[in-house]
Protein backbone atom coordinates (compact mmCIF):
# COMPACT_ATOMS: atom_id res chain seq x y z
CA UNK A 1 0.00 0.00 0.00
CA UNK A 2 1.10 3.57 -0.63
CA UNK A 3 1.36 6.20 2.09
CA UNK A 4 -1.72 7.90 0.63
CA UNK A 5 -3.72 4.68 0.81
CA UNK A 6 -2.59 4.00 4.38
CA UNK A 7 -3.63 7.48 5.47
CA UNK A 8 -7.00 7.12 3.70
CA UNK A 9 -7.64 3.77 5.39
CA UNK A 10 -6.79 5.20 8.81
CA UNK A 11 -9.19 8.08 8.20
CA UNK A 12 -11.95 5.68 7.14
CA UNK A 13 -11.42 3.52 10.21
CA UNK A 14 -11.65 6.51 12.55
CA UNK A 15 -14.85 7.74 10.91
CA UNK A 16 -16.30 4.26 10.58
CA UNK A 17 -16.24 3.70 14.34
CA UNK A 18 -17.48 7.12 15.43
CA UNK A 19 -19.60 8.96 12.88
CA UNK A 20 -23.24 9.52 13.81
CA UNK A 21 -25.65 7.18 12.07
CA UNK A 22 -28.39 8.82 9.99
CA UNK A 23 -32.10 8.36 10.74
CA UNK A 24 -33.56 6.51 7.75
CA UNK A 25 -36.73 4.77 6.59
CA UNK A 26 -36.61 1.21 7.84
CA UNK A 27 -36.12 -1.38 5.08
CA UNK A 28 -38.38 -4.40 5.48
CA UNK A 29 -36.04 -7.02 4.07
CA UNK A 30 -36.10 -10.62 5.33
CA UNK A 31 -32.75 -11.78 6.63
CA UNK A 32 -31.49 -14.87 8.45
CA UNK A 33 -28.56 -14.41 10.83
CA UNK A 34 -26.52 -17.57 11.30
CA UNK A 35 -23.28 -18.02 13.27
CA UNK A 36 -20.21 -18.16 11.07
CA UNK A 37 -22.04 -16.75 8.02
CA UNK A 38 -21.48 -13.36 6.40
CA UNK A 39 -24.42 -11.36 5.07
CA UNK A 40 -23.86 -10.35 1.42
CA UNK A 41 -26.00 -7.26 0.77
CA UNK A 42 -26.31 -6.73 -2.99
CA UNK A 43 -28.42 -4.64 -5.37
CA UNK A 44 -28.26 -1.79 -7.87
CA UNK A 45 -26.42 1.40 -7.02
CA UNK A 46 -28.50 3.93 -5.02
CA UNK A 47 -31.13 1.33 -4.11
CA UNK A 48 -30.32 1.65 -0.40
CA UNK A 49 -27.65 -0.94 0.44
CA UNK A 50 -25.58 1.42 2.56
CA UNK A 51 -28.68 2.62 4.38
CA UNK A 52 -29.53 -1.01 5.11
CA UNK A 53 -26.09 -1.46 6.68
CA UNK A 54 -26.67 1.65 8.81
CA UNK A 55 -30.05 0.20 9.82
CA UNK A 56 -28.34 -2.97 11.04
CA UNK A 57 -25.86 -0.87 13.01
CA UNK A 58 -28.68 1.17 14.56
CA UNK A 59 -30.45 -2.00 15.66
CA UNK A 60 -27.31 -3.15 17.46
CA UNK A 61 -26.88 0.26 19.07
CA UNK A 62 -30.44 -0.07 20.38
CA UNK A 63 -29.42 -3.43 21.86
CA UNK A 64 -26.71 -1.69 23.86
CA UNK A 65 -23.67 -2.53 21.73
CA UNK A 66 -21.14 0.35 21.92
CA UNK A 67 -20.66 2.42 18.77
CA UNK A 68 -16.92 1.63 18.58
CA UNK A 69 -17.72 -2.06 18.08
CA UNK A 70 -19.73 -1.24 14.95
CA UNK A 71 -17.30 -0.64 12.08
CA UNK A 72 -18.37 0.74 8.69
CA UNK A 73 -15.86 0.91 5.82
CA UNK A 74 -16.59 1.95 2.21
CA UNK A 75 -13.99 1.00 -0.39
CA UNK A 76 -15.39 3.04 -3.29
CA UNK A 77 -12.80 5.79 -3.04
CA UNK A 78 -10.55 7.26 -5.73
CA UNK A 79 -7.66 7.21 -3.22
CA UNK A 80 -7.86 3.42 -2.95
CA UNK A 81 -7.32 1.96 -6.43
CA UNK A 82 -6.10 -1.62 -6.72
CA UNK A 83 -6.49 -2.56 -3.05
CA UNK A 84 -5.75 -6.16 -2.12
CA UNK A 85 -6.65 -8.29 0.88
CA UNK A 86 -3.61 -7.15 2.88
CA UNK A 87 -5.35 -3.77 3.22
CA UNK A 88 -8.26 -5.50 4.96
CA UNK A 89 -5.85 -7.29 7.29
CA UNK A 90 -4.19 -3.94 8.03
CA UNK A 91 -7.54 -2.35 8.88
CA UNK A 92 -8.54 -5.16 11.23
CA UNK A 93 -5.16 -5.15 13.00
CA UNK A 94 -5.29 -1.36 13.28
CA UNK A 95 -8.77 -1.56 14.79
CA UNK A 96 -7.68 -4.07 17.42
CA UNK A 97 -4.57 -1.99 18.23
CA UNK A 98 -6.92 0.90 18.97
CA UNK A 99 -9.35 -1.33 20.93
CA UNK A 100 -7.10 -4.01 22.49
CA UNK A 101 -9.62 -5.11 25.10
CA UNK A 102 -12.16 -6.22 22.48
CA UNK A 103 -10.30 -8.90 20.56
CA UNK A 104 -11.48 -12.37 21.41
CA UNK A 105 -13.82 -11.07 24.13
CA UNK A 106 -16.54 -9.01 22.44
CA UNK A 107 -18.18 -9.45 19.05
CA UNK A 108 -17.36 -6.75 16.50
CA UNK A 109 -19.66 -5.92 13.59
CA UNK A 110 -17.77 -5.26 10.34
CA UNK A 111 -19.67 -3.60 7.49
CA UNK A 112 -17.54 -3.72 4.33
CA UNK A 113 -19.24 -1.60 1.65
CA UNK A 114 -18.38 -2.10 -2.08
CA UNK A 115 -15.93 -4.76 -0.91
CA UNK A 116 -15.79 -6.38 -4.36
CA UNK A 117 -13.32 -3.61 -5.27
CA UNK A 118 -10.73 -5.25 -3.00
CA UNK A 119 -8.95 -8.14 -4.69
CA UNK A 120 -8.99 -11.29 -2.57
CA UNK A 121 -11.65 -10.11 -0.13
CA UNK A 122 -13.27 -13.57 -0.09
CA UNK A 123 -10.28 -15.27 1.53
CA UNK A 124 -10.00 -12.50 4.12
CA UNK A 125 -13.66 -12.77 5.10
CA UNK A 126 -13.53 -16.55 5.29
CA UNK A 127 -10.44 -16.37 7.50
CA UNK A 128 -11.83 -13.89 10.02
CA UNK A 129 -15.14 -15.76 10.24
CA UNK A 130 -13.07 -18.73 11.41
CA UNK A 131 -10.54 -16.91 13.60
CA UNK A 132 -12.13 -13.74 14.99
CA UNK A 133 -15.20 -12.90 17.03
CA UNK A 134 -16.91 -10.90 14.28
CA UNK A 135 -20.23 -10.40 12.54
CA UNK A 136 -19.62 -9.53 8.88
CA UNK A 137 -21.86 -7.62 6.48
CA UNK A 138 -20.64 -7.29 2.88
CA UNK A 139 -22.15 -4.92 0.35
CA UNK A 140 -21.69 -4.48 -3.37
CA UNK A 141 -23.44 -3.43 -6.56
CA UNK A 142 -22.73 -6.70 -8.32
CA UNK A 143 -24.51 -10.04 -8.17
CA UNK A 144 -21.07 -11.52 -8.91
CA UNK A 145 -20.41 -11.20 -5.19
CA UNK A 146 -22.37 -14.45 -5.02
CA UNK A 147 -21.31 -15.96 -8.32
CA UNK A 148 -20.26 -19.58 -8.56
CA UNK A 149 -16.59 -18.67 -8.23
CA UNK A 150 -17.15 -16.58 -5.11
CA UNK A 151 -19.49 -19.17 -3.61
CA UNK A 152 -16.73 -21.73 -4.09
CA UNK A 153 -14.04 -19.57 -2.49
CA UNK A 154 -16.36 -18.60 0.39
CA UNK A 155 -17.36 -22.28 0.81
CA UNK A 156 -20.97 -21.45 1.54
CA UNK A 157 -20.09 -18.82 4.14
CA UNK A 158 -22.23 -15.96 2.74
CA UNK A 159 -26.01 -15.52 2.76
CA UNK A 160 -27.62 -13.31 0.11
CA UNK A 161 -29.65 -10.20 0.98
CA UNK A 162 -30.97 -8.34 -2.10
CA UNK A 163 -31.90 -4.68 -1.69
CA UNK A 164 -34.40 -3.30 -4.22
CA UNK A 165 -35.61 0.28 -4.40
CA UNK A 166 -38.44 0.95 -1.93
CA UNK A 167 -41.31 -1.52 -1.97
CA UNK A 168 -44.81 -0.04 -1.83
CA UNK A 169 -45.06 -0.78 1.90
CA UNK A 170 -41.68 0.87 2.49
CA UNK A 171 -42.74 3.86 0.41
CA UNK A 172 -45.85 4.34 2.54
CA UNK A 173 -43.68 4.19 5.67
CA UNK A 174 -41.30 6.74 4.11
CA UNK A 175 -44.28 9.03 3.52
CA UNK A 176 -45.57 8.42 7.08
CA UNK A 177 -48.79 6.81 5.85
CA UNK A 178 -50.04 4.60 8.71
CA UNK A 179 -51.33 1.12 7.89
CA UNK A 180 -53.63 -0.96 10.11
CA UNK A 181 -52.88 -4.65 10.58
CA UNK A 182 -55.95 -5.48 8.51
CA UNK A 183 -55.63 -3.45 5.31
CA UNK A 184 -59.06 -4.64 4.15
CA UNK A 185 -60.59 -2.57 6.98
CA UNK A 186 -59.39 0.81 5.69
CA UNK A 187 -61.71 3.79 5.77
CA UNK A 188 -62.60 5.22 2.32
CA UNK A 189 -60.39 8.25 2.99
CA UNK A 190 -57.34 6.11 3.87
CA UNK A 191 -57.98 3.82 0.92
CA UNK A 192 -58.06 6.82 -1.42
CA UNK A 193 -54.77 8.03 -0.01
CA UNK A 194 -53.17 4.64 -0.60
CA UNK A 195 -54.56 4.45 -4.15
CA UNK A 196 -53.10 7.89 -4.87
CA UNK A 197 -49.74 6.80 -3.43
CA UNK A 198 -49.77 3.74 -5.71
CA UNK A 199 -50.55 5.83 -8.78
CA UNK A 200 -47.57 8.06 -7.98
CA UNK A 201 -45.37 5.04 -7.22
CA UNK A 202 -46.04 3.55 -10.65
CA UNK A 203 -44.49 6.58 -12.35
CA UNK A 204 -42.06 7.93 -9.75
CA UNK A 205 -40.67 4.58 -8.61
CA UNK A 206 -38.89 3.76 -5.38
CA UNK A 207 -35.28 4.97 -5.58
CA UNK A 208 -35.06 6.78 -2.21
CA UNK A 209 -32.97 9.73 -3.40
CA UNK A 210 -35.38 10.63 -6.22
CA UNK A 211 -38.53 10.89 -4.10
CA UNK A 212 -39.92 14.39 -3.73
CA UNK A 213 -37.85 15.81 -6.59
CA UNK A 214 -39.40 17.78 -9.47
CA UNK A 215 -39.99 15.62 -12.53
CA UNK A 216 -37.11 17.07 -14.54
CA UNK A 217 -34.58 16.71 -11.74
CA UNK A 218 -35.82 13.18 -11.04
CA UNK A 219 -35.37 12.18 -14.68
CA UNK A 220 -31.83 13.55 -14.77
CA UNK A 221 -30.91 11.73 -11.57
CA UNK A 222 -32.41 8.46 -12.81
CA UNK A 223 -30.51 8.83 -16.08
CA UNK A 224 -27.31 9.30 -14.11
CA UNK A 225 -28.04 6.05 -12.21
CA UNK A 226 -28.37 4.18 -15.50
CA UNK A 227 -25.26 5.81 -16.99
CA UNK A 228 -23.12 5.03 -13.94
CA UNK A 229 -24.38 1.44 -13.82
CA UNK A 230 -23.47 1.00 -17.49
CA UNK A 231 -20.07 2.68 -17.19
CA UNK A 232 -18.85 1.46 -13.79
CA UNK A 233 -20.63 -1.87 -13.38
CA UNK A 234 -20.57 -3.06 -16.99
CA UNK A 235 -18.05 -1.25 -19.23
CA UNK A 236 -15.24 -0.85 -16.68
CA UNK A 237 -15.81 -4.01 -14.66
CA UNK A 238 -16.11 -6.30 -17.68
CA UNK A 239 -13.88 -4.40 -20.16
CA UNK A 240 -16.73 -3.96 -22.64
CA UNK A 241 -15.56 -2.61 -25.99
CA UNK A 242 -18.85 -2.34 -27.91
CA UNK A 243 -20.47 0.44 -25.89
CA UNK A 244 -22.87 1.34 -28.72
CA UNK A 245 -24.42 -2.14 -28.64
CA UNK A 246 -24.68 -1.93 -24.85
CA UNK A 247 -26.52 1.39 -24.99
CA UNK A 248 -28.92 0.06 -27.62
CA UNK A 249 -29.62 -3.03 -25.53
CA UNK A 250 -30.42 -0.91 -22.46
CA UNK A 251 -32.69 1.43 -24.42
CA UNK A 252 -34.49 -1.44 -26.10
CA UNK A 253 -35.08 -3.53 -22.98
CA UNK A 254 -36.15 -0.65 -20.75
CA UNK A 255 -38.45 0.83 -23.38
CA UNK A 256 -40.22 -2.52 -23.87
CA UNK A 257 -40.72 -3.70 -20.31
CA UNK A 258 -42.57 -7.00 -20.14
CA UNK A 259 -42.32 -7.72 -23.87
CA UNK A 260 -40.82 -11.01 -25.10
CA UNK A 261 -37.40 -10.63 -26.67
CA UNK A 262 -34.70 -12.85 -28.10
CA UNK A 263 -31.02 -12.13 -28.51
CA UNK A 264 -31.20 -13.53 -32.03
CA UNK A 265 -33.75 -10.90 -33.14
CA UNK A 266 -31.77 -8.10 -31.51
CA UNK A 267 -28.63 -9.37 -33.22
CA UNK A 268 -30.41 -9.43 -36.59
CA UNK A 269 -31.69 -5.86 -36.12
CA UNK A 270 -28.31 -4.44 -35.12
CA UNK A 271 -26.62 -6.17 -38.04
CA UNK A 272 -29.21 -4.76 -40.45
CA UNK A 273 -28.51 -1.28 -39.06
CA UNK A 274 -24.79 -1.57 -39.78
CA UNK A 275 -23.80 -2.25 -36.17
CA UNK A 276 -21.96 -5.59 -36.31
CA UNK A 277 -21.94 -7.43 -33.02
CA UNK A 278 -21.56 -11.12 -32.18
CA UNK A 279 -24.49 -12.96 -30.63
CA UNK A 280 -22.23 -14.17 -27.85
CA UNK A 281 -21.36 -10.55 -27.10
CA UNK A 282 -25.05 -9.69 -26.74
CA UNK A 283 -25.54 -12.65 -24.41
CA UNK A 284 -22.60 -11.40 -22.33
CA UNK A 285 -23.92 -7.82 -22.26
CA UNK A 286 -27.32 -9.01 -21.08
CA UNK A 287 -25.70 -11.03 -18.32
CA UNK A 288 -23.65 -8.00 -17.27
CA UNK A 289 -26.79 -5.81 -17.10
CA UNK A 290 -28.45 -8.38 -14.86
CA UNK A 291 -25.27 -8.61 -12.81
CA UNK A 292 -25.53 -4.84 -12.24
CA UNK A 293 -29.23 -5.22 -11.29
CA UNK A 294 -30.26 -2.70 -13.96
CA UNK A 295 -32.38 -5.28 -15.79
CA UNK A 296 -34.26 -8.34 -14.55
CA UNK A 297 -35.21 -11.09 -16.99
CA UNK A 298 -37.87 -13.79 -16.72
CA UNK A 299 -37.60 -17.10 -18.55
CA UNK A 300 -40.53 -18.75 -20.25
CA UNK A 301 -41.85 -21.85 -18.48
CA UNK A 302 -40.50 -24.92 -20.29
CA UNK A 303 -40.38 -28.67 -19.82
CA UNK A 304 -36.61 -28.92 -20.33
CA UNK A 305 -33.51 -26.79 -19.97
CA UNK A 306 -32.82 -27.03 -23.70
CA UNK A 307 -36.31 -25.77 -24.53
CA UNK A 308 -36.01 -23.00 -21.97
CA UNK A 309 -32.80 -21.71 -23.55
CA UNK A 310 -34.35 -21.28 -27.01
CA UNK A 311 -37.60 -19.66 -25.82
CA UNK A 312 -37.96 -15.87 -25.60
CA UNK A 313 -37.46 -14.10 -22.31
CA UNK A 314 -39.08 -10.97 -20.90
CA UNK A 315 -37.08 -8.07 -19.49
CA UNK A 316 -38.02 -5.57 -16.79
CA UNK A 317 -36.22 -2.60 -15.23
CA UNK A 318 -35.23 -2.65 -11.57
CA UNK A 319 -37.63 0.25 -10.95
CA UNK A 320 -40.83 1.41 -12.65
CA UNK A 321 -39.50 4.97 -13.04
CA UNK A 322 -37.01 3.75 -15.66
CA UNK A 323 -39.86 2.82 -18.05
CA UNK A 324 -40.93 6.43 -18.61
CA UNK A 325 -37.28 7.41 -18.91
CA UNK A 326 -36.95 5.32 -22.08
CA UNK A 327 -40.50 5.28 -23.45
CA UNK A 328 -40.48 7.82 -26.29
CA UNK A 329 -44.23 7.57 -26.99
CA UNK A 330 -45.05 10.04 -24.21
CA UNK A 331 -47.87 7.80 -22.98
CA UNK A 332 -48.11 6.61 -19.40
CA UNK A 333 -47.84 2.85 -19.81
CA UNK A 334 -49.62 1.76 -16.65
CA UNK A 335 -49.86 -1.86 -17.78
CA UNK A 336 -46.12 -2.38 -18.14
CA UNK A 337 -45.40 -0.36 -14.99
CA UNK A 338 -47.84 -2.43 -12.93
CA UNK A 339 -46.45 -5.67 -14.37
CA UNK A 340 -42.94 -4.53 -13.42
CA UNK A 341 -44.13 -3.68 -9.92
CA UNK A 342 -45.57 -7.15 -9.47
CA UNK A 343 -42.38 -8.83 -10.69
CA UNK A 344 -40.20 -6.84 -8.29
CA UNK A 345 -42.51 -7.64 -5.38
CA UNK A 346 -42.31 -11.34 -6.25
CA UNK A 347 -38.52 -11.06 -6.20
CA UNK A 348 -38.69 -9.43 -2.76
CA UNK A 349 -40.82 -12.36 -1.61
CA UNK A 350 -38.11 -14.71 -2.90
CA UNK A 351 -40.36 -16.47 -5.37
CA UNK A 352 -39.03 -18.39 -8.36
CA UNK A 353 -40.63 -16.75 -11.42
CA UNK A 354 -41.34 -17.74 -15.02
CA UNK A 355 -43.88 -16.57 -17.59
CA UNK A 356 -46.26 -18.93 -19.36
CA UNK A 357 -47.56 -19.43 -22.88
CA UNK A 358 -50.58 -21.74 -22.77
CA UNK A 359 -51.49 -24.44 -25.33
CA UNK A 360 -54.18 -22.11 -26.67
CA UNK A 361 -51.63 -19.32 -27.17
CA UNK A 362 -52.48 -17.15 -24.17
CA UNK A 363 -49.66 -15.44 -22.29
CA UNK A 364 -49.66 -15.44 -18.49
CA UNK A 365 -47.44 -12.80 -16.94
CA UNK A 366 -46.04 -14.90 -14.11
CA UNK A 367 -45.98 -18.36 -12.64
CA UNK A 368 -44.63 -17.82 -9.12
CA UNK A 369 -43.27 -20.68 -7.07
CA UNK A 370 -43.33 -19.20 -3.59
CA UNK A 371 -40.88 -20.00 -0.82
CA UNK A 372 -43.62 -21.79 1.16
CA UNK A 373 -44.23 -24.23 -1.71
CA UNK A 374 -47.36 -22.60 -3.15
CA UNK A 375 -47.69 -22.09 -6.92
CA UNK A 376 -49.54 -19.04 -8.20
CA UNK A 377 -50.45 -18.01 -11.75
CA UNK A 378 -50.60 -14.22 -11.89
CA UNK A 379 -52.13 -12.10 -14.62
CA UNK A 380 -51.69 -8.32 -14.43
CA UNK A 381 -54.25 -6.03 -16.07
CA UNK A 382 -54.26 -2.36 -15.14
CA UNK A 383 -57.82 -1.81 -16.43
CA UNK A 384 -60.15 -4.79 -16.50
CA UNK A 385 -63.40 -2.81 -16.44
CA UNK A 386 -64.25 -3.81 -20.01
CA UNK A 387 -66.15 -7.15 -19.95
CA UNK A 388 -64.30 -8.48 -23.00
CA UNK A 389 -60.93 -7.65 -21.45
CA UNK A 390 -61.84 -9.22 -18.10
CA UNK A 391 -63.22 -12.33 -19.77
CA UNK A 392 -60.07 -12.74 -21.89
CA UNK A 393 -57.78 -12.45 -18.86
CA UNK A 394 -59.85 -14.95 -16.85
CA UNK A 395 -59.94 -17.34 -19.82
CA UNK A 396 -56.15 -17.16 -20.07
CA UNK A 397 -55.79 -18.02 -16.39
CA UNK A 398 -58.22 -20.93 -16.71
CA UNK A 399 -56.27 -22.29 -19.70
CA UNK A 400 -52.95 -21.97 -17.81
CA UNK A 401 -54.45 -23.77 -14.82
CA UNK A 402 -54.92 -26.89 -16.95
CA UNK A 403 -51.14 -27.00 -17.41
CA UNK A 404 -50.32 -26.03 -13.80
CA UNK A 405 -53.09 -27.71 -11.79
CA UNK A 406 -51.34 -27.10 -8.46
CA UNK A 407 -51.44 -23.35 -8.93
CA UNK A 408 -54.00 -20.89 -7.68
CA UNK A 409 -54.89 -18.03 -10.05
CA UNK A 410 -54.75 -14.30 -9.33
CA UNK A 411 -55.84 -11.42 -11.53
CA UNK A 412 -54.31 -8.15 -10.32
CA UNK A 413 -55.94 -4.89 -11.40
CA UNK A 414 -55.48 -1.26 -10.46
CA UNK A 415 -59.15 -0.79 -9.51
CA UNK A 416 -61.73 -3.38 -8.65
CA UNK A 417 -64.56 -0.85 -8.87
CA UNK A 418 -66.31 -1.45 -12.16
CA UNK A 419 -64.97 -4.98 -12.58
CA UNK A 420 -67.61 -6.91 -14.56
CA UNK A 421 -69.72 -9.44 -12.71
CA UNK A 422 -68.33 -12.57 -14.30
CA UNK A 423 -68.13 -16.14 -12.98
CA UNK A 424 -64.62 -16.81 -11.70
CA UNK A 425 -62.85 -20.08 -12.58
CA UNK A 426 -61.99 -22.44 -9.72
CA UNK A 427 -59.18 -21.28 -7.38
CA UNK A 428 -59.23 -17.81 -8.97
CA UNK A 429 -59.39 -14.43 -7.26
CA UNK A 430 -59.43 -10.83 -8.44
CA UNK A 431 -57.51 -8.41 -6.25
CA UNK A 432 -56.50 -4.77 -6.49
CA UNK A 433 -52.79 -4.04 -6.82
CA UNK A 434 -52.50 -2.11 -3.56
CA UNK A 435 -54.10 -4.95 -1.61
CA UNK A 436 -51.84 -7.54 -3.22
CA UNK A 437 -48.71 -5.43 -2.60
CA UNK A 438 -49.60 -5.09 1.08
CA UNK A 439 -50.37 -8.78 1.67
Amino acid sequence: MTATQTAALQEKLALGTSQELPVLTRRQVPMTLLPGKAQAVIGMRRAGKTCFLFQQMQERLAQGIPRERLVYLNFEDERLPGLEADALTYLLDEYYRTHPGVRGREKVMLCLDEVQLVKGWESFVRRILDSEKVEVFLSGSSAKMLSQEVATSMRGRALEVIIHPFSFRELLAHQSVPLPEDVTALTPAKRSRIEKALADYLSVGGFPETLGLPADARSRLLQSYVDVAMLRDVVERHQVANVAALRFLVRHLLAHAGSPFSVQKIHHFLTSQGMPVAKNTLHDLLAHLEDAFLVRTVWMEAASERQRMVNPRKAYPIDTALIALYDRTGRANLGHALETLVLLELERRRSAITWVRTPAGYEIDFLARHADGRHELIQVCADASDPDTAERELRALADAATVSPKATCTLITLHQTGFPKLPLPAKTRVVTAWQWLLE
